[in-house]
């Protein structure tokens, strides 16, 4: 196109010498049309620039950028690599190059292309700027930020200094500081989209949702299709536990862009928590094709498998994460959660993994200094409760009746809430807690402050390494004592963390110096209320003319090994059948799976009924369908377990080598059925089938058990919360002890001769 006045100029000139004299003044028109974007334009101009004089720099220069703005890479780096080589001491061209190095993804050839500017011209801000993304991408955080600085210092409003400077910080997770370089840059640009992507992520690190809220719902303004924003507002929903929004973002930012990792990641998590695992599965995959080195979809692969009870497959895939990233939070969590589903694995395996959680993570967490308090061991302690589970989940069955039951007088109860989600049961809880605090909006440093600022005595963690656990904030230790228990009571691997709640079974005497925590003995590792509305029933086999065996207990708990040992109790007990129930037998893949497994052990398929997700009175009422119930191993039910006493239901277990395969013989033993425990495989099968040939011992027990079990201190909630409650006098009053002795030994040593 040659409309332009400098076109013209170009197309009059009648004589080489003066077409050469007259092509400084010919560039400043391209350069303006490039500056408008027109493109084509800029070119024409160029381009005839070049046919009379081939070295022309600026020409040169210029022709690179418009080539790299119609995406013609390969050209553009040609034109660029000219116009250095004929001026090698332009700033400008050392740092368009670098530019086009950087979208290469050519990032040592950019540093150095950005370096040679930024020797060339010191105070060249762009050169600053880009030289500090490039750092940034290479990870080398640090140093991208200040270059960062040295470009805010010679322009204090770049707006695009200040956004990246915060996301290095971000990166670095110094979030307060990386927020306040996200809203300088802001302020100076209101509708800088990246700077509020990264506040989102601000607000979603420190869980601050409602700011993540908002700034995502800005940015969405300003980039309504924008794949990475709604991937971000995806992994909002997910924590938020809005899983079909989450979802539903993470495919529409999949339909942009489809290899997004964000996205892909999201999918699979959000597809893993809704038992969709075959789409689990799909975008794990996608993440290892896009990157066979991504230890999130090594890790997300190996999640999937477990959701079908694949455990030694889970491991290989979570290893090899780590392999990669070995301070990889969620693969060491998903290890600690999955070594206890491994028959290998005993005490010191299971310790051990608690222990790499705790050097590679927790261990790097700077601890509180606490103020003194007044030591008196006869005062009412404040017990603060740390939970993601006050709410409909299974942890929650264990704590509802202790602090049901608590003495008010001489305990405080503050209930220390870490979900967003809100039910019927939620509501319980608050109603019995002397004080509620929505912890689920504040971060591990700014729930530690609330902590001490209510003077807790005794903090305790009911998550242990299970999904939405607050541990980092227990390794902040907040509060002078610590305890774990009632949800996930296996030992956290953590100094700061001086008991964990069990009992003799559970953790026998031997295995306890493994632990990191000391063993508070309870009448039973956890207990529930009665469960008054099932009505009796009497063993399904008087009427069915054979024997049902059942299963209620999550699918990834019942082992390869498990299936065996059920399969030789069925070819022991001739015409015996198994019911299986679990919420992800509602996916067809998971199911087909199980029923191959048996099958494979020579179980006809027919005599496996698969039973999925109902609300929980029909759950219980399914146990009427149950003659005995048949503990998983190597990690054994508990809620399950309860449940099915509770219903009159016995439960054949057997005693593992590590806590998650003893609980099941600690529920079992605790309420008087220490004849249902076996030691090994060939005891297992022997009780199944001697008790099913039982059937009148069967219905007299079905009756009396519910009895039974309110007989025993385990079943009794009024007893088990005073054995609680004085566990919790003991440790405040060793506390007081232990620091009374301090300071008297700190006020001798001050005392001494020669002590200053």
């Amino acid at each position: 196109m040659q409309s332009s006045a400098g076109a013209r100029a170009f197309q009059n000139a009648r004589l080489q010498k003066k077409l050469k004299k007259q092509a400084d003044a010919v560039i400043t028109a391209a350069a303006s049309a490039f500056g408008q974007g027109r493109y084509a334009e800029t070119e024409a101009i160029c381009g005839q620039i070049l046919q009379a004089i081939p070295d022309h720099f600026d020409a040169t220069h210029l022709l690179g950028l418009c080539a790299q703005e119609g995406g013609r890479l390969e050209q553009a780096q040609q034109l660029l690599e000219r116009a250095v080589a004929i001026d090698p001491r332009s700033a400008e061209a050392h740092n368009s190059l670098a530019t086009l190095y950087f979208v290469l993804q050519k990032l040592e050839a950019a540093r150095a292309c950005q370096e040679k500017a930024i020797a060339l011209k010191p105070n060249f801000a762009p050169a600053l700027t880009g030289l500090g993304n490039t750092l940034l991408q290479m990870n080398l955080r640090e140093q991208a930020i200040e270059m960062y600085d040295r470009a805010i210092r010679l322009k204090p409003d770049h707006a695009d200094a200040l956004c990246n400077r915060g996301l290095a910080e971000l990166a670095l997770r110094r979030f307060d500081r990386a927020r306040e370089s996200l809203d300088r840059a802001l302020l100076f640009q209101p509708r800088h989209a990246e700077a509020l992507v990264g506040k989102a992520v601000v607000g979603l690190e420190l869980k601050h949702y409602d700011d993540a809220e908002a700034a995502l719902a800005a940015a969405l303004t300003i980039r309504p299709g924008s794949a990475k924003i709604l991937a971000q507002r995806g992994r909002l929903n997910y924590e938020l536990g809005r899983l079909e929004p989450a979802l539903a973002d993470f495919e529409a930012a999949l339909a942009v862009s489809p290899n997004l990792e964000l996205a892909l990641r999201g999918k699979a998590q959000a597809c893993l928590m809704m038992g969709k695992t075959a789409q689990a599965l799909a975008a794990a995959a996608a993440l290892l094709e896009r990157n066979p080195r991504s230890e999130a979809g090594l890790a997300l692969m190996g999640f999937a498998h477990s959701n079908q009870g694949e455990m030694d497959a889970a491991i290989e895939y979570l290893n090899r994460a780590l392999a990669i990233r070995p301070d990889y939070e969620d693969a060491i969590r998903g290890k600690i959660f999955l070594q206890d589903h491994r028959a290998e694995a005993d005490f010191a395996l299971q310790q051990a993994v608690r222990r790499d959680w705790w050097d590679l993570i927790g261990s790097k967490i700077p601890q509180r200094t606490l103020p003194k308090r007044p030591l008196d061991p006869e005062k009412q302690i404040v017990v603060g409760y740390v939970a993601n589970e006050f709410r409909h989940h299974s942890a929650a069955l264990t704590l509802l009746p202790v602090l049901r039951r608590h003495d008010h007088a001489n305990f405080k109860i503050i209930c220390y809430s870490c979900s967003p989600s809100r039910d019927a049961m939620t509501a319980k809880f608050e109603s019995l807690a002397d004080a509620w605090v929505d912890a689920w909006q504040l971060s591990d440093d700014e729930l530690a402050d609330r902590i001490e600022a209510d003077k807790v005595d005794i903090l305790i963690d009911v998550s242990g390494h299970t999904t939405g656990n607050r541990l980092q904030l227990f390794a902040r230790k907040p509060a002078p004592i610590q305890a774990t228990g009632f949800g996930h009571a296996t030992g956290t691997g953590m100094p700061t963390v001086d008991y964990v709640l069990a009992d003799p079974v559970f953790i026998p005497q031997s295995a306890r110096h493994l632990l990191a925590e000391k063993v508070y003995d309870l009448p039973c590792l956890i207990t529930i209320d009665p469960i008054l509305d099932v009505p009796p029933s009497e063993p399904p086999m008087l009427r069915n003319g054979y024997v049902t065996f059942g299963v209620f207990n999550r699918v990834s708990k019942i082992s390869d090994h498990a299936i065996r040992v059920w399969s030789n109790v069925m070819r022991e007990v001739t015409g015996s059948k198994i019911v299986v129930k679990h919420t992800l037998l509602d996916d067809p893949l998971v199911r087909d799976g199980l029923l191959a497994r048996f099958v494979a052990q020579g179980i006809a398929a027919e005599d496996v009924i698969c039973l999925g997700s109902t609300p929980r009175h029909e759950h219980l009422l399914a146990l009427a369908k149950v003659d005995i119930s048949l503990d998983t191993f190597p990690q054994n039910g508990g809620i399950s377990t309860w449940e099915s006493l509770y219903a009159g239901v016995p439960v054949v277990a057997k005693l593992g080598i590590g806590a998650s395969s003893r609980a099941g013989a600690s529920i079992v033993a605790a309420v008087g059925l220490s004849d249902w425990v076996a030691e090994d495989d060939d005891g297992y099968v022997e009780i199944a089938r001697k008790f099913a040939s039982q059937p009148e011992y069967l219905a007299k027990l079905r009756a009396g058990l519910p009895a039974q079990i309110a007989a025993s201190p385990a079943g009794n909630i009024e007893i088990y919360t005073r054995e609680l409650e004085a566990g919790y006098r003991k440790f405040w009053r060793d506390y007081c002890a232990a620091a009374a002795e301090r300071d008297d030994a700190a006020v001798s040593g001050a005392d001494a001769p020669g002590s200053s």
